[in-house]
């Protein structure tokens, strides 16, 4: 899938990871691999390797390989490559916009919004995905029918933590057990990463935006999806939520009917079969606000 920044300029994918991916995907000895790395031992392995001492090597060469600014992030030593990578940025980094109406991404990602039916359904790319099956249950799934789905996927270089976009309260966190596909747009034409993949979510009943669920997606290579709170208590606006360890992530917020207008660049981007970097706190809609008599 393509990408774009905010000013437009198309942004170049990763050609090798892409070749990788086809392969396991497309191909039927790939096929055979994908079956064994997508499930949550090989994930937890994986994490279990790169928490040990030895794993820190591997961290310049990332950071070269990947260009990424150091400069964003608190300076220290790592102990690991996981430590590395589930790093915090600065104070004062990725604050969220101040103004009370505007909707902010929840974290750094490449962002692509759909419309959910009056039935429930919506259409990634060429795979339909219904919001009973997302859930696993039918009373949730009807608050988000007719609404918007935003999936802010994350990339390895992307900073891994992710944070409420409104004030308001947080219910309990729901996990639903599955296996860790990548959420690399690759592998949704061939399978529904969405409705087989591990994932938690919660619903936050927001001051703003009506009640938005806010759903966290591992991926291939990450183990642990490490959320802060237990649910059931106050949250506020910019406060961290949570983060992933290593491996692409995806965060999936589902807007209901008429609380959220999403800015015209992120909606015709995806339109147009493209998503938009964006980053956290990054203004990217506004509430609706009800019509006066």
């Amino acid at each position: 899938m393509r990408c774009v920044d905010r000013k437009g300029n198309e942004i170049g994918e990763n050609a090798a990871q892409g070749r990788v991916l086809k392969a396991l995907y497309e191909t039927a000895a790939g096929r055979i691999l994908l079956g064994i790395l997508v499930k949550p031992f090989v994930s937890k392995a994986g994490g279990f390797l790169l928490n040990q001492p030895v794993s820190k090597a591997a961290i310049a060469p990332f950071i070269k390989k990947n260009h990424i600014d150091m400069t964003d992030y608190e300076e220290r030593e790592y102990r690991s490559y996981n430590d590395f990578f589930t790093r915090k940025v600065k104070p004062g980094h990725r604050k969220f916009d101040s103004v009370k109406e505007n909707f902010c991404a929840p974290c750094d990602s490449r962002l692509s919004i759909y419309p959910i039916t009056a039935e429930g359904k919506v259409r990634v790319k060429d795979t339909e995905y219904t919001m009973e099956s997302l859930f696993r249950s039918r009373k949730i799934a009807r608050h988000y029918e007719g609404g918007t789905l935003c999936i802010f996927r994350l990339t390895v270089d992307d900073y891994h933590h992710y944070s409420f976009v409104d004030d308001g309260r947080m219910g309990y966190i729901y996990r639903i057990p599955g296996v860790f596909h990548t959420v690399n747009p690759a592998a949704n034409d061939v399978c529904q990463i969405y409705h087989e993949n591990t994932r938690e979510y919660c619903l936050l009943k927001t001051e703003q935006f009506g009640t938005i669920a806010m759903m966290e997606v591992g991926a291939m290579m990450v183990g642990k999806i490490t959320n802060l709170k237990p649910g059931a208590c106050e949250v506020k606006k910019g406060e961290e939520k949570g983060y992933f360890e290593f491996g692409g992530s995806t965060i999936v917020l589902l807007l209901q009917h008429g609380k959220v207008r999403l800015d015209s660049d992120l909606i015709e981007n995806s339109e147009n079969g493209y998503e938009t970097i964006v980053r956290m706190g990054e203004r990217i809609g506004k509430c609706k606000l009800p019509k006066r008599a």
